[in-house]
């Protein structure tokens, strides 16, 4: 039997292992971040270990592709002490990830090792990292309201269970603060959260100011900051959708929330380009436009609706363009997405959600149609507003040209009273519904 421990060495973590199995291949270039072996033959996804010069050492790889008798090996860390003809073992063929109800209040790494120091985790079934396809024709409606506790996202831009969405912004205008709101104030019965390729500093943080004890409670957090290998980052991306797929299959309603799929297709990317792949957009190569969207599609309603997985991405628009491929592609293949505004939260307004360029696709269908068209006559006015703020400002519009742009104007501090909210501060679907209609005269 093949038994395994951790070792930290140089400040690395070396995976150590005494491997049964006879040599296979053998180790003949280093090119990047890819090894190149020959003598091997293992299939996409398979686990190998490769020797090291180090007595008694082995460095994990993934089988990450193959051509002409070469196989390409990517580590999971750093392959110092491998030296030309080293040998590799084959560990495992197919790509599995232990899960169990003992994850609950657990943070671990994109291999399922627990990085909170509260010790080993008790999993009790393990699922293939590819997950289970559901028939279309079997997946559940999205036809119950997830209360957000955000008053701009219940009321214009009201969710559903089973949702996917996108939270699309550049870099610092408050996408983490309002990714912790919808951690701390969604109902749900368990959250999973993906924190990929991000600051690692960020981890801590996250759980100790924006979860807390109450929220990890009910959480489990897959962590794989950006100095982990790129193959390791995509390992926790299925994990956490694989966790979120075991609550899901077991009638829970699941809230995903991955930061950010942006790192994701980064990674996929480092990985496309390290074996050869011809770069396309900016760079990305086409396995990144394929792997996104299966991703996002293994959340939503269960079979026959029992359970479901609501889905928030935050996608990075590098130098706020809204334009980048991966925007494109996630808005795309998403239910919905919720954009922020640099302008706004430059203005103090938070969260700085920008109701001109967000959108939720199955509102219609969860609001009654006098809350709809309220929900509509707010975004109408809020976008009148924004589109002719220059003019009012320097006092160039005459009151009365209008009408639609005078009821704005008159509207205007109620309307910033409604989207603006503290962090701190949660606001139930029906308080926040009621506050709509009254702005508008109809409560």
């Amino acid at each position: 039997m093949m038994h395994s421990f951790l070792q930290q060495v140089d400040n690395h973590i070396h995976f150590v292992h005494a491997p049964e199995q006879t040599v296979t291949g053998r180790v003949v270039r280093v090119v990047g971040l890819t090894l190149e072996a020959r003598g091997i033959t293992a299939p996409l996804g398979a686990h190998c270990q490769v020797e090291s010069s180090i007595q008694g050492e082995f460095i994990d790889a993934e089988v990450v592709g193959f051509q002409d008798g070469l196989l390409y090996l990517m580590p999971y860390t750093e392959p110092s002490g491998v030296a030309p003809g080293a040998r590799i073992y084959i560990r495992s063929r197919h790509s599995m990830i232990e899960v169990g109800d003992a994850l609950l209040g657990r943070v671990i790494d994109g291999l399922g090792y627990p990085l909170d120091g509260m010790g080993r985790i008790n999993y009790s079934d393990s699922l293939s990292m590819a997950g289970l396809p559901i028939n279309p024709m079997e997946r559940g409606p999205i036809e119950n309201i997830l209360d957000t506790g955000i008053k701009a996202i219940n009321t214009c831009l009201t969710l559903g269970q089973g949702q996917r969405i996108g939270l699309m912004a550049g870099s610092g205008v408050g996408k983490s603060v309002l990714l912790g709101m919808l951690t701390r104030y969604t109902e749900a019965d368990v959250v999973v959260i993906g924190l990929i390729g991000e600051r690692g500093r960020e981890v801590h943080e996250f759980i100790h100011k924006t979860l807390g004890d109450e929220g990890m409670a009910k959480a489990v957090v897959v962590a794989s900051p950006a100095n982990i290998s790129p193959v390791v980052r995509l390992k926790a991306t299925n994990r956490a959708h694989v966790v979120a797929e075991y609550f899901r299959d077991r009638g829970k309603n699941v809230l995903l929330l991955m930061d950010s799929l942006t790192r994701v297709a980064h990674a996929q990317r480092e990985i496309g380009l390290a074996i050869g792949e011809p770069p396309t957009a900016k760079g990305y190569p086409p396995s990144v436009f394929a792997l996104l969207p299966r991703l996002i599609e293994r959340a939503g309603v269960g079979k026959n609706s029992f359970g479901s997985i609501t889905a928030v991405y935050t996608v990075l628009a590098e130098g706020d363009d809204r334009s980048d491929p991966i925007v494109d592609i996630a808005r795309a293949s998403l239910d919905g997405q919720v954009m922020l505004s640099r302008d706004l939260a430059d203005a103090a307004h938070y969260p700085a959600i920008d109701l001109s360029g967000s959108i939720s696709r199955v509102m219609d269908n969860l609001l009654s149609p006098e809350l709809f068209q309220a929900a509509n006559r707010l975004r109408r006015l809020w976008t009148l507003y924004q589109q002719n703020q220059d003019l009012i400002q320097v006092g160039a519009y005459e009151l009365g040209s209008n009408p639609d742009l005078d009821e704005a104007i008159r509207l205007r501090p109620e309307m910033e009273n409604l989207l603006q909210q503290l962090s701190e501060e949660s606001v139930s679907l029906g308080k926040s519904q009621d506050e709509l209609k009254k702005i508008l005269g109809d409560g």
